[in-house]
């Protein structure tokens, strides 16, 4: 494997993944990447797009469409990791959450390689976290992730796969930005 990406950002909807991404890449002067803004592309590659899963959502519901997705969501995580050494990689929320334990093993073994991979959340407390990250997602995407009676943020937060393959874990809490974003700096020495 050729270097891999230098941190990798993790976790569910609305802690800020992109925002510190962002600003730590810019402060290091290298490349930051939103799985989101590339992730179409190694889709592809496994013949999904987000097209595809607003259709199979429509046919099979969201949880059931979700699942098939995972496959494509494993894909373009060992992607993103090959083709990015070096960069600040912010991760969508559910590039690290998988129900079949393949894809997360598979995950879990590509981002071993990984030398920061942090998992960003609110705070520690589950309930504290879901209700933040309820407030900020219904507020920043008009959704409260509860779909088909089910709970996708808190499935997301509860996730074991994302918490095996994190190295670290920032509490954002009160603080903004630049300060999360200092104390990332410092994590990576």
């Amino acid at each position: 494997m050729t270097t891999p990406p230098r941190l990798v950002l993790v976790g569910p909807v609305a802690t800020g993944k992109s925002t510190l991404g962002a600003a730590v890449a810019t402060a290091l002067g290298v490349p930051f990447v939103d799985v989101d803004g590339v992730g179409d592309r190694y889709y592809a590659e496994v013949g999904w797009s987000i097209d595809r899963l607003v259709a199979r959502s429509a046919a099979v519901g969201r949880l059931a469409a979700e699942r098939e997705w995972e496959t494509a969501r494993a894909h373009a995580v060992a992607r993103v990791v090959a083709e990015h050494p070096g960069a600040v990689v912010a991760l969508g929320a559910g590039h690290t959450s998988y129900v079949d334990p393949d894809h997360a093993r598979h995950v879990r073994t590509v981002l071993a390689a990984v030398p920061h991979v942090v998992l960003v959340l609110p705070c520690a407390d589950r309930d504290a976290a879901l209700a933040v990250l309820r407030r900020r997602s219904l507020a920043t995407k008009g959704r409260d992730w509860v779909v088909d009676g089910h709970d996708l943020l808190a499935e997301w937060v509860d996730d074991p796969t994302t918490r095996t393959v994190a190295t670290d874990v920032l509490l954002t809490g009160d603080e903004g930005p630049d300060a999360s974003a200092a104390r990332l700096l410092d994590l990576l020495g």
